[in-house]
């Protein structure tokens, strides 16, 4: 007498439940996948809103590094001269923040080839230790908004990432979150984020032991035990108040 073969309940279950877990986690990838893909018309949806052709962001990487320099951006576009295949190109774009180092640098081309014009500027360890860390960074972004316009006899509308800076002759929003709000500024900060890195990897070469190519001037664990390991470099920021630097005779 043949024996049909009867299911085990338990194991039903449990693959049901895999297949559910399965499924969340594509479905919240797919999530994922969709914001990230749908960001960047976000971001110029809201440019666009300010009713002006042109618009031009500024924001910085590198302001709470123990080393290296502050790097600025400023990115202008002309919202009439952007193509589809731009705005398709550009659909990731968020502040850098929000991606990994290869999509910064998959992005940071496509941001020179969208943008009419870039520009970037850097602050030296030195001058920020001399006039002040929020000194340097709010004359940092205010030179790479009048560099970006400068020339533009059109008017232009300028994004700052949440501070306002002194005037210079251009109108100027400073926007709280600006680089996840903005396209202009996402792009800057992009820009600046990717430029700083490639700065700092850099500097790896030629300043060994301290490990910049990985926290590329971040006070990390590692990067803390290096600077007590074999002290500070010429490129480390000593108007920081640091707990890094407290057990060092500086």
């Amino acid at each position: 007498m043949a024996v049909r073969g009867v299911s085990d309940p338990s194991r039903s279950r449990s693959g049901a439940n895999g297949a559910s877990a399965g499924a969340a986690r594509s479905t919240a990838r797919s999530r994922r996948r969709a914001r990230r893909d749908t960001s960047g018309r976000r971001l110029f949806a809201f440019d666009k809103r300010l009713g002006v052709r042109l618009v031009a962001g500024a924001d910085e990487a590198g302001r709470g590094c123990l080393a290296g320099p502050l790097v600025a951006a400023g990115v202008l576009f002309d919202q009439d001269a952007l193509t589809t295949r731009e705005l398709r190109s550009l659909r990731a774009l968020n502040d850098s923040k929000q991606h990994t180092a290869q999509a910064r640098e998959e992005l940071f081309p496509l941001v020179l080839r969208s943008a009419s014009r870039v520009v970037v500027v850097s602050r030296c360890v030195r001058g920020i230790d001399a006039r002040g860390l929020h000194k340097t960074n709010l004359a940092a972004l205010r030179d790479a908004l009048l560099g970006v316009t400068q020339h533009v006899a059109d008017d232009v509308l300028c994004l700052v990432d949440g501070f306002a800076v002194a005037e210079f002759g251009r109108p100027q929003r400073a926007i709280v979150d600006g680089d996840a709000t903005s396209a202009a500024i996402a792009a800057a900060s992009i820009v600046a984020k990717v430029t700083r890195d490639r700065y700092m990897r850099h500097a790896d070469s030629q300043h060994p032991g301290w490990n910049f190519a990985e926290h590329v001037g971040y006070s990390t664990p590692s990067h803390r035990e290096a600077i007590l390991r074999q002290g500070v470099s010429p490129l480390h920021r000593m108007s920081f108040q640091s707990l890094a630097y407290q057990q060092l005779a500086l």
